[in-house]
């Protein structure tokens, strides 16, 4: 497909997406709601050449938990709805973005502006309200997106949410393989790069595949600096799984088909991760 028509329909999904929450979601069940974050960001992937290959998903936990993991890309968020919905913490930037921004915030992104101290207390609490009714809570504690290839340094901060809540900590860690087996740098949103630049980069790369490695939970732990190092040894060890074995048969495959306007088929021989 041509870049030019790909942008075109990824941006024909985003409205559609826009369309789906203004009109269906006051009327939708909290599972309908999850279920179609998951199909649309399915189909999102698809459009952008992504493969989705979840390894390890009898890990996952799916009430009550924070989610950390590395970050490379805008479409990590994407990739991990597409997997299991999940609300993130993000920069107060992101809900400046046209489209991107009104959606994240009507899917529960908890946005928070880093330089101000007062309100990371206040994203602090919320978090810890979310995690203690029950609820998840996905967050990249390396703060900013990398090339991938290898992990920054965690901040401690908000692993303090997890702490307060009593929750369990769920590691996961991402990498994007191109359609020659290796691990792609093609995706990462770092740097000077634009997001008009990375998405070019995407649909001119070919054919990706998304693997997403689902940790063991890390129980409850008293220091959040301590919580802070475990979960990184955590993600480090998925992501050394996941360079050492790009091969490997993948553990669930999700594939988005356009069957009634974007519906999941499910493939013989394959998972559909639920």
């Amino acid at each position: 497909m041509k870049p030019a028509l790909a942008k075109f329909r990824l941006v024909a999904h985003l409205l559609h997406g826009m369309w789906i929450v203004a009109v269906h979601f006051p009327r939708m069940s909290d599972a309908a709601k999850l279920e179609a974050n998951r199909t649309w960001s399915i189909k999102m992937l698809r459009l952008a050449g992504i493969r989705l290959v979840v390894h390890h998903d009898d890990e996952r936990i799916d009430h009550g938990a924070l989610v950390v993991g590395n970050h490379i890309s805008w479409l990590d968020i994407y990739v991990v709805n597409a997997w299991r919905p999940t609300p993130f913490v993000s920069k107060a930037e992101v809900r400046r973005w046209p489209v991107v921004g009104w959606l994240a915030e009507q899917l529960g992104t908890i946005f928070i502006h880093r330089e101000k101290r007062r309100d990371a207390h206040r994203t602090m609490h919320e978090i810890v309200e979310r995690l203690s009714s029950g609820g998840l809570v996905c967050l990249f504690p390396e703060g900013t997106t990398s090339d991938g290839l290898e992990l920054l340094p965690f901040h401690a901060n908000l692993f303090q949410a997890a702490v307060s809540a009593q929750c369990p900590v769920q590691p996961i860690c991402l990498l994007y393989e191109d359609s020659e087996g290796r691990q792609s740098t093609a995706p990462a949103y770092i740097g000077d790069v634009t997001l008009g630049q990375s998405l070019d980069a995407v649909l001119r790369g070919g054919k990706f595949t998304a693997h997403l490695y689902v940790g063991a939970p890390i129980a409850p732990m008293a220091d959040r600096r301590a919580l802070s190092a475990k979960a990184r040894e955590a993600v480090a060890a998925g992501l050394r799984e996941l360079q050492g074995s790009l091969s490997a048969s993948a553990v669930h495959t999700f594939t988005a088909l356009d069957l009634d306007d974007g519906a999941l088929a499910r493939i013989p021989g394959e998972l559909d991760g639920r």
